[in-house]
C-alpha cells in the first residue's frame, strides 16, 4: 500500500541565488546598429537575445557586462547607462536558481564582430529599430524601449 500524497517526503531543490550581466551594445557609425547574439533552442530553433553572463567574483555588474559583451560579440564597449534588471526563476540540476541579469547600454568603441565564442551560434549587427521585433524574450524587448532617448541624452 503506498504511502498518501501528504505523508511522502517532499523534494527539496537547493535555493541557489546567481546574478549576470550584459546589455545592448550601439554602434552609430553605421546606422545606428546593435549587436545580438543568436542561440538555438533545445527545439534547434535559432534565438536572438542580448549578450550576458555571469558576474565573476570581485567584479561589478558594469564591468561583467563589458567583458561578456566583448566575448559573445567581439565587441568592446563603454558603458552609456544602465538599462534595468531582469529576474525570474527555473530549476537546473536539482536547484531552484533565482537568476537576477543587470543589463546596460552600451556604445562600440572597437572590436570586431565575432561568432567565436562557443556559447554562441551567431552574432549580427541589426539595425536598431530592427532589435525589437527579434528579441526572443518580452522582457529584453521592455528594456530596449527606453534605447532611443538615451542615446540622445548621451549625443
Amino acid at each position: 500500500m503506498s504511502r498518501p500524497r501528504a505523508a511522502r517526503k517532499r523534494r527539496r531543490f537547493q535555493r541557489v541565488e546567481e546574478t549576470s550581466a550584459g546589455g545592448l551594445v550601439v554602434d552609430r557609425s553605421e546606422g545606428p546598429r546593435a549587436a545580438l547574439i543568436g542561440r538555438l533552442d533545445r527545439y534547434g530553433q535559432l534565438l536572438w537575445s542580448l549578450p550576458k553572463g555571469h558576474v565573476e567574483e570581485g567584479e561589478s555588474a558594469e564591468d561583467a557586462a563589458l567583458r561578456e559583451v566583448a566575448e559573445e560579440t567581439g565587441i568592446l564597449g563603454r558603458v552609456i547607462a544602465p538599462l534595468g534588471a531582469i529576474d525570474f526563476w527555473f530549476i537546473a540540476d536539482r536547484r531552484r536558481i533565482h537568476k537576477t541579469v543587470h543589463h546596460f547600454l552600451m556604445e562600440a568603441v572597437g572590436g570586431e564582430l565575432s561568432d567565436a565564442d562557443v556559447e554562441v551560434t551567431e552574432v549580427a549587427w541589426v539595425p536598431l529599430d530592427e532589435v525589437s521585433r527579434l528579441l526572443a524574450y518580452e522582457d529584453e524587448r521592455r528594456l530596449i524601449a527606453k534605447v532611443p532617448e538615451l542615446l540622445a541624452e548621451a549625443t
